[in-house]
């Protein structure tokens, strides 16, 4: 994503997640297969004939049955899910954005709209072929099959162990494509002019979500310019809030805007920091008083430790990505080790008091202390010094 000089920008890394345009698409798409093979299907000659009263009475029922009970049971666990992702994290959406999800009621309304459609135009005829009715089955199976996974998927969401690893799995592939240079000195900022605009964030809040790096690296060569965002990915952007500063020739408003996507809330696709957030919140709940569950925050450290130890050995300073001849020309804010480490373990080491928690944490910081480059210990060693502070006052 982002690029030292002579780096090729990784375009897979960059996907406009378009949940609910995609979702509407395939509903669409479903809907539109299901009225073409149910306007197609009964005018197919009728090799084994059967009663048009009867195929109609089950296509009906069919049709009905199965928009009905994907209706219900995905109310039921949409209701079921707000509740219990909000004993994880209130930002915790992983069974709302499962593809899974909206695909099974786009082929539900698909099955719907086939048995429908079959059933008004064979509504008049003396008979109708056998391959419609079963058809309608087959696709009425095919429902109750993705209906059968939707709810295990909903059940696997709201288990701990899943949610973590899933939690971890989207994070380490942000991490280990963004970070990918071994641990240098931080390089000196860039020598730039006063920029010669800037451009501000209009509309309703919002959040950023991803940046289309290449193509904003494209624009900037073809303006002769330099993108400098100021928010970074994740960040909270409220009306008149600045986007990016420009630096030596202006770069038109709209063409910097078709290149990134915002959100009302944070997304995985670039936010490396948002899975560590979770993870914070998730150990914090548990440490709440009203659940008091310090299982689940060593469970959550554990996760945490494995990320961070897949960036302490690595350069974080890399969020500038060059053209061609190694010109910098787009330059985004990345979190530095003391954010990682601030999101992470300082309201935890603020707010917790069990003894597991405590001795789990100075474990970790530990481990983080010897493996940290020199630059990096200062920043642990406070940390540890803080939770060893907190268990000398229980152990006196």
């Amino acid at each position: 994503m982002f690029t030292r000089k002579g780096e090729r920008v990784p375009p897979a890394l960059f996907r406009r997640p378009r949940r609910r345009l995609r979702a509407g698409v395939v509903q669409v798409g479903c809907a539109g297969a299901g009225l073409a093979a149910g306007l197609i299907l009964p005018n197919l000659p009728p090799t084994v004939p059967l009663p048009t009263r009867d195929a109609t009475g089950a296509l009906f029922t069919i049709g009905f049955g199965v928009l009905g009970l994907a209706s219900v049971i995905f109310s039921l666990l949409f209701l079921v899910m707000q509740f219990a992702a909000g004993t994880f994290s209130l930002r915790l959406t992983l069974f709302r954005d499962d593809p899974t999800v909206w695909r099974t009621f786009a082929f539900a309304v698909g099955v719907f709209v086939y048995t429908i459609t079959a059933a008004l135009v064979v509504a008049h005829r003396g008979a109708v072929s056998l391959s419609v009715p079963v058809l309608a089955v087959l696709l009425a199976l095919v429902a109750a099959l993705l209906m059968r996974t939707v709810q295990i998927r909903a059940f696997i969401s709201i288990q701990l162990a899943p949610c973590l690893n899933v939690i971890n799995r989207r994070t380490r592939r942000v991490v280990d494509v963004v970070y990918r240079s071994p641990y240098r000195a931080d390089r000196e900022p860039l020598d730039l002019p006063a920029p010669v605009s800037s451009i501000l964030w209009r509309g309703r809040p919002a959040r950023l979500q991803e940046v289309d790096v290449a193509a904003l690296v494209a624009l900037a060569v073809r303006r002769e310019a330099v993108i400098v965002l100021r928010a970074p990915i994740g960040g909270q952007l409220f009306d008149g809030d600045p986007l990016a500063d420009v630096h030596h020739h202006a770069v038109p408003e709209r063409l910097l805007l078709r290149h990134v996507l915002t959100g009302p809330e944070r997304a995985f696709a670039q936010d490396a920091a948002f899975g560590f957030r979770l993870l914070a919140d998730i150990a914090l709940r548990a440490l709440s008083a009203a659940v008091n569950d310090p299982v689940t925050a060593v469970q959550a450290l554990d996760h945490a430790e494995d990320l961070l130890r897949r960036i302490v050995g690595k350069a974080l300073d890399v969020g500038s990505a060059a053209d061609a001849r190694g010109r910098v020309r787009v330059v985004i804010p990345l979190p530095s080790w003391e954010d990682y480490l601030r999101i992470t373990f300082d309201e935890l080491i603020a707010t917790a008091r069990s003894p597991m928690v405590l001795l789990r944490l100075r474990e970790l910081l530990r481990g983080l202390h010897e493996e940290a480059p020199r630059p990096r210990r200062d920043a642990v060693a406070a940390r540890l010094s803080r939770v060893e502070a907190r268990l000398r006052r229980r152990s006196g």
